[in-house]
């Protein structure tokens, strides 16, 4: 009988569970919880109100970053990059506007493209796609919280 090798997994030390908590610096969230989600491609965001300014290229948008809570309205401005077709989870398509945003998860921040919707009705505020996480994070999806959060600015709803 021969005995195989079995190598020592290595801890990643870029490891992110399922839901995170995250900040979106430019757009004046401190603390959003976040369901990390490698089924889907695009990131999401809740958002209502949304209205873009053709002339500008902006879309101006409000924000409700605590789950199930119509509490701590934010106002925000961002670039409209895009408007794409995207495909939700019961298989419909909606349009929607696209923009490029710094998102914070512990001490790194880089860029993501968010798609905005209303998420009323979905249980996270925030749905972090596979492109987002590229070259950045290896989701374990048996764990959540899995980031620090000395590095957030402000506290967690």
């Amino acid at each position: 009988m021969i005995k195989k090798k079995h190598k020592k997994r290595k801890e990643h030390s870029n490891r992110i569970g399922w839901r995170e908590w995250v900040a979106f610096p430019d757009l004046n969230v401190d603390s959003i919880k976040a369901k990390i989600d490698t089924g889907a491609r695009t990131s999401s965001l809740h958002a209502y109100d949304i209205q873009i300014d053709e002339g500008s290229n902006l879309v101006n948008f409000k924000i409700h970053p605590v789950q199930r809570s119509a509490k701590g309205e934010i106002r925000a401005t961002a670039k409209l990059i895009d408007e794409r077709s995207i495909k939700s989870s019961n298989g419909g398509l909606s349009i929607r506007p696209i923009i490029m945003t710094r998102i914070k998860i512990g001490n790194k921040l880089f860029p993501i493209e968010l798609s905005l919707i209303n998420r009323d009705l979905m249980g996270f505020r925030l749905l972090l796609g596979r492109s987002a996480l590229k070259n950045h994070y290896l989701v374990d999806s048996g764990a959540s919280f899995l980031i620090p959060q000395n590095n957030m600015k402000g506290s967690k709803p």
